[in-house]
């Protein structure tokens, strides 16, 4: 599986901007992951920043990628 910082990577040179790690955990549990919680989250039943709509095809492209599914 690949790191948070290979997915950036990855969507850095194809999209032109960094997804921000929250995002990318949020793309996970929505594909069936089971990414662990950061100690910073406040509530496991909710999200400060979850990943925009015209975001999450970009982080699940780069999921097929590293062939995480």
């Amino acid at each position: 599986m690949a790191t948070y910082q290979e997915i950036q990577k990855y969507i850095k040179e194809n999209y032109g901007y960094v997804a921000k790690s929250c995002w990318i955990a949020h793309m996970k549990e929505k594909c069936g992951f089971k990414p662990n919680m950061s100690p910073n989250r406040l509530s496991s039943l909710s999200r400060k920043y979850p990943c925009p709509e015209e975001k999450q095809e970009h982080i699940k492209v780069s999921f097929r990628h590293f062939k995480m599914f």
